[in-house]
């Protein structure tokens, strides 16, 4: 996992400052896959202030640009990066494609919406990475298709080990905005937690399919 320590911190205060990310280590959130949590992270927030999407969206055309070279190609994962990736492909000035989490059941049962030819060079937007699983179904979806992947770019992950074994498996090189590390630390600082609390989120990313409060 690749990523720039200035940017993580203002994409952490920035989060934070929007609610995008809650954190409640005594009332936990239920993610979908069942998972008590203390953190919940809804990215898609950021689509509706101007400023901060519009520094989401540079940061990551600057950095895909940086770490990958220019693609031909963006492709965002659906839902919650279809919105932000197809900023991202605007401000490049690239096509830009979305992957659905599986194909359609009617029609041309498409997976990946848009016009992608074979061989094409295409990064992949994503908005958050937990284990990786449904991030890395994406790429698959888009190799299926023709596509040289040449990377993963996120807005923030919750750095698991099992993500992380994942990605790594996989051969997908991965860039994060955000990360759990630095939204801790920003979190602490400006008081959005004390030391208790610190130590509760740090706990729960130990072993975050059998934490409970």
């Amino acid at each position: 996992m690749i990523f720039n320590k200035e940017t993580a911190e203002k994409t952490a205060e920035l989060l934070l400052q929007i609610n995008a990310i809650k954190l409640n280590s005594k009332n936990p959130f239920t993610w979908a896959s069942g998972w008590q949590s203390p953190i919940y992270c809804d990215n898609r927030l950021i689509l509706s202030f101007p400023l901060i999407r519009n520094y989401i969206r540079d940061e990551f055309a600057k950095n895909i640009e940086k770490q990958f070279g220019k693609p031909d190609v963006i492709a965002g994962v659906a839902t919650g990066a279809i919105g932000i990736g197809m900023l991202v492909a605007e401000c490049m000035g690239l096509p830009f494609v979305y992957v659905r989490p599986e194909p359609k059941k009617h029609g041309k049962q498409n997976q990946v919406e848009g016009f992608l030819q074979k061989g094409q060079n295409v990064i992949v937007v994503e908005d958050l990475i937990s284990t990786g699983n449904s991030s890395l179904l994406a790429v698959e979806a888009l190799k299926e298709a023709g596509a040289n992947v040449k990377g993963m770019v996120a807005i923030f992950t919750y750095g698991f080990e099992v993500a992380e074994d994942n990605f790594k498996n996989a051969h997908v090189e991965l860039y994060t905005l955000g990360n759990y590390e630095h939204l801790l630390k920003l979190a602490v600082h400006k008081q959005y937690i004390n030391e208790e609390e610190l130590m509760t989120l740090e706990d729960w990313r130990i072993s975050p399919s059998t934490w409970s409060v």
